[in-house]
């Protein structure tokens, strides 16, 4: 599968951004999907996860209450809708397709993810 995720920009502190991820293939349906972050110069980080079916999330702490994961099977798309920014949310997004259907203790892992898109940028101007 193909990940193309779109979306980032440069949005002032407390205001929100719509990150939408696109999939190709015929098995985007069977497979939880994650948003995660990188800044520069650290490690890639989960940002959120949501099962094959859309009724399972998991979120990191840092995000909880202010992003929602979503996703659309028909569509093939996946979607984070991220409100009340901070600088500290300034990053590269990256959407992955997990290995596995159901979320899990593994699901916050970076290496359960198999596939990758490009990453969008976003800026979170103080």
């Amino acid at each position: 599968v193909q990940l193309q995720a779109c979306g980032g920009g440069l949005v002032q502190a407390g205001g929100f951004l719509r990150l939408s991820c696109a999939a190709s293939g015929r098995t985007f349906s069977n497979y939880a999907m994650g948003w995660f972050r990188q800044a520069p110069g650290e490690e890639r980080l989960f940002v959120a996860a949501i099962s094959w079916s859309g009724g399972g999330t998991v979120y990191a702490d840092s995000v909880k209450g202010r992003f929602t994961i979503s996703r659309d099977n028909a569509k093939k798309t996946v979607d984070l809708q991220m409100t009340t920014l901070k600088s500290e949310d300034t990053a590269v997004y990256y959407c992955a397709r997990s290995s596995t259907s159901a979320l899990d203790y593994d699901s916050k892992s970076a290496a359960l993810y198999l596939s990758w898109g490009q990453g969008t940028q976003v800026t979170v101007s103080s």
